[in-house]
């Protein structure tokens, strides 16, 4: 009994030394998993710092791209079939929006695309340059030629003059019942100053290589040559667009009438001519076409240009709101 006693009583310390161990190893296990965790938390903190700060620099170089590309007009897409649409909207001439430098790369743009497979060209336009409008139109005929593609003009409030020009080398063309077409034509309107200026006791002295090199000139008498010469070129430039109509659209026209005369006629009446072949819209050109979605290809106006525009609009409204600006121009 004795010596049990005294085997169990060394037996203590070395349960006690197991324990210990065991104490220490788990110890050890629980500082080096929060060493590990500590880590982990270390790692995902600079992660997160540093996709913070790729947020910081990369968030307004996407939007100063963004819009970079929006105010030079650039758009992504097409990604499926759709009617492509180009713009001759505005004043036809050198410098406007509608001019040949911005409509003809739209134009090329969109009859290029292989997901378009409908142009159309929406046209709200009172006309312009006949030289512009020529460009645009040998375009429309070049590009249909390389790229097959039924071409639509559709013509919004008014398609007049040179923009009816460009219109009428479309396959098709529709307006609405109350746009206003025609006045098909040529127009020179110089000013003539020279009896104003005389009031002043102020004339213009001209050294022309011609006699009729300063025809237009607005400050010198007009000559019975100068005056000749203006009916001739007005005539000529006009013919040529009567005889260019008949061209394009000569087995769709009403016979016997001038359409020579410069006048313009509503959307109906424009129908009747043979000038347009369909009342519609654009909405409702789309609706019947196969390919439901449109896609502007422009030309469109920069958003810096809008911005301008818009600060310049807000100047002179405000200017004009002036009681002083009020007073003023109401003297006479």
């Amino acid at each position: 009994m004795g010596a049990e006693k005294d085997e169990f009583e060394r037996g203590l310390p070395h349960e006690s030394l197991v324990r210990l161990v065991a104490d220490l190893h788990a110890q050890n296990i629980a500082i080096r998993e929060e060493q590990r965790q500590a880590a982990k938390e270390r790692r995902s903190d600079r992660r997160w710092g540093i996709a913070f700060k790729a947020v910081l620099v990369f968030v307004p170089v996407v939007a100063g791209a963004m819009f970079l590309a929006s105010s030079t007009g650039f758009s992504l897409g097409p990604y499926q079939d759709v009617v492509g649409v180009v713009h001759i909207q505005g004043e036809i001439a050198q410098g406007m929006l509608a001019s040949a430098d911005k409509v003809v790369p739209a134009l090329e743009d969109a009859f290029s695309d292989s997901h378009v497979k409908h142009v159309v060209l929406a046209i709200d336009s009172p006309g312009g340059a006949p030289a512009e409008a020529e460009r645009i139109a040998q375009a429309i005929t070049i590009l249909k030629k390389r790229h097959p593609k039924p071409v639509t003009a559709v013509i919004g409030n008014m398609g007049a003059s040179a923009a009816y020009m460009a219109a009428m080398h479309a396959d098709h063309i529709v307006a609405g019942k109350y746009s206003l077409v025609g006045s098909i034509g040529a127009i020179i309107a110089p000013w003539r100053l020279d009896q104003a200026i005389a009031q002043f006791h102020v004339s213009q002295r001209v050294y022309a290589s011609g006699k009729l090199k300063a025809f237009l000139n607005p400050f010198t008498p007009v000559s019975q040559e100068s005056d000749a010469k203006a009916k001739q070129l007005v005539s000529h430039v006009g013919d040529m667009f009567v005889k260019e109509l008949v061209r394009q659209r000569g087995s769709r026209l009403k016979q016997h009438v001038d359409f020579g005369t410069g006048e313009i006629w509503s959307g109906e009446e424009a129908k009747a001519l043979g000038l347009v072949d369909e009342i519609g819209s654009l909405e409702s050109l789309v609706r019947n076409s196969q390919s439901v979605e449109t896609f502007n290809f422009g030309p469109r106006e920069s958003t810096l240009t809008r911005f301008a525009t818009s600060m310049g609009r807000a100047m002179v409204d405000t200017i004009v709101g002036m009681p002083g600006w009020q007073w003023s121009s109401s003297l006479r």
